[in-house]
């Protein structure tokens, strides 16, 4: 098969866990940059890496990239690329695009230039002036960068994190992609307790679950490429069996979910269901002062309401120290907190050992990461 060229994108902050996902299927990385993780495969890629990434946005295929200081070499190099070979008589291919530090500044005008040499292009291999574009879709992307277009055709559709499981979310949910960062981020695995304490609509003990039970995030959903016939038939469903034959139905995982909102703890409930990840959480509507951390050696992760979620001021610092409190009375356990308040160490009454800069949509954040000892051998297995 011949090899191609893919990216996967990412929230800034999170191309070095993208990258070893990468690996961890078996890819080796040619680049990584702002945002993307460069890698070649072959196409059976497509599938596998939309399936089983769990902290990427998405999987595009890159058609080329080239210097563009006018509309002309725009318009030029992009009708020289191979779109025929991708897209079908009746594929339909809408435009999207971005500019940063370019000449060429206007999106509108460069998307409609980028179509309009992708229909010439199509022009030449069908023999037709009007494409009906009712078929499968095959989004493609401008992006231009200090002069340089990047064209991309996005494997994925809609975003990763859309994993499937989720029908009811709290206000201002947490995206799947940063909760399966955050507890990649974090040293849990299957043989320590896990606990979120905020849990809100479940997604992070979800996605620990998926992890713990080798679950490949994408298994419960669609995605563009599933409907491309350049794409040999077979790749998929070779794929979707790999993934399910790849589940660990008898990992012994603890993960223990709570918040203090009843009507969350359901919804979260619903959601694990779905998952498949139901018998792996312990739910409970408990207020957090009511938390227990009897054993030793385990980790909490949690992403606690701010912003919308519960107001701004004494409330919030209120919930901070109480966590810090409650958390910092177990030497044994690690502690992994998502926040955007600057002087969140001061008030939980620790500085971390970690601080990392994250985005969480739009919102700036920190992940503070405070590492308990090293557990014996046997709670690491």
């Amino acid at each position: 098969m011949p090899m191609l060229e893919l990216i996967a994108t990412a929230t800034f902050g999170l191309e070095a866990v993208v990258k070893r996902e990468l690996m961890h299927i078996g890819y080796t990385p040619q680049s990584v940059s702002d945002g993307k993780v460069t890698f070649e495969a072959d196409e059976r890629a497509i599938p596998r890496a939309n399936l089983w990434l769990r902290s990427a946005d998405r999987v595009l295929l890159k058609m080329g990239e080239f210097p563009a200081g006018s509309f002309d070499d725009l318009f030029e190099h992009t009708r020289a690329l191979p779109w025929s070979e991708w897209i079908p008589l009746d594929g339909s291919f809408p435009v999207t695009g971005k500019s940063i530090k370019s000449k060429l500044s206007s999106v509108p005008t460069c998307q409609a230039i980028v179509k309009k040499a992708v229909v010439e292009n199509l022009k030449r291999r069908y023999r037709m002036e009007r494409f009906p574009e009712t078929g499968p879709s095959f989004p493609i992307q401008v992006a231009l960068l200090n002069d340089t277009a990047t064209l991309t055709i996005d494997t994925s559709g809609t975003a990763l994190h859309k994993r499937g499981y989720r029908h009811g979310a709290v206000e201002a949910p947490l995206k799947e992609t940063l909760a399966a960062a955050m507890i990649e981020l974090s040293y849990w695995n299957r043989g320590r307790v896990l606990v979120d304490p905020l849990c809100g609509s479940g997604t992070i003990p979800i996605e620990a679950a998926m992890i713990g039970r080798n679950i490949a995030p994408g298994s419960g959903r669609r995605f563009a490429a599933e409907s491309w016939p350049s794409l040999t038939q077979g790749s998929w469903k070779e794929a979707r069996m790999e993934a399910y034959q790849s589940i660990d139905q008898e990992a012994r995982v603890r993960i223990i979910a709570s918040d203090i909102d009843s009507g969350a703890v359901r919804r979260a409930c619903e959601n694990a269901r779905q998952a498949g990840v139901g018998g792996c959480i312990e739910f409970s509507a408990t207020p957090l002062h009511r938390i227990e951390m009897k054993e030793d050696f385990g980790v909490v992760i949690t992403n606690p309401p701010y912003g919308e979620r519960i107001g701004e001021g004494t409330e919030v610092k209120k919930l901070y120290r109480q966590m810090g409190r409650i958390f910092r009375a177990n030497l044994t356990w690690s502690v992994y907190i998502l926040s955007p308040e600057e002087r969140f160490e001061k008030l939980y009454g620790a500085k971390a050992d970690r601080k990392r800069k994250l985005f969480n949509g739009s919102i700036k954040v920190n992940y503070y990461q405070f590492y308990g000892p090293r557990p014996p051998t046997h709670v690491l297995r």
